[in-house]
């Protein structure tokens, strides 16, 4: 089941992050969800707290949901959880499933179709971490966010 906070928007509690959690169970249309509520996410970020968001942060945000989301979706069994919050001037995607296995990134290879997820991510996170969990594993990539254009 797919589930958004009651105000479909970025909470914070005592003056902690702004956050949103969003699960996922796989059905049509859920990578898209993801997506839209990434965008909805920094968009109520910037215009409530007045953090800076460039077109280029809040695209290459969207792309790395997609990819974390997609992948989770295509190999681990179950629900996926996604949560975006910020931390300071950068945003935090994390992705938890419930798979224990560890992604393990490949080479690079152009001549290579499809499976170029991890590479797009770790190529445009400022830092990115997988950790196993108690159940599955959680994948954190954090992106800077700037006023550049």
């Amino acid at each position: 089941m797919e589930r958004v906070p009651p105000d479909q928007g970025s909470s914070v509690p005592d003056g902690g992050p702004a956050e949103t959690t969003l699960a996922l169970d796989g059905r049509e249309g859920c990578i898209a969800r993801a997506r839209r509520l990434t965008g909805d996410f920094l968009s109520r970020v910037r215009s409530r707290e007045g953090l800076a968001v460039s077109a280029r942060d809040m695209d290459l945000s969207q792309l790395v949901v997609s990819e974390l989301v997609t992948n989770a979706l295509r190999y681990a069994p179950g629900p996926v959880l996604l949560q975006l919050r910020i931390a300071g001037a950068a945003v935090e995607i994390i992705v938890w499933d419930s798979d224990p296995v560890l992604p393990v990134p490949r080479a690079p290879d152009p001549t290579r179709v499809g499976q170029h997820g991890l590479e797009i991510v770790r190529a445009v996170a400022d830092e990115f971490h997988v950790a196993q969990e108690t159940v599955g594993k959680r994948i954190l990539a954090r992106l800077a966010l700037s006023e550049e254009p």
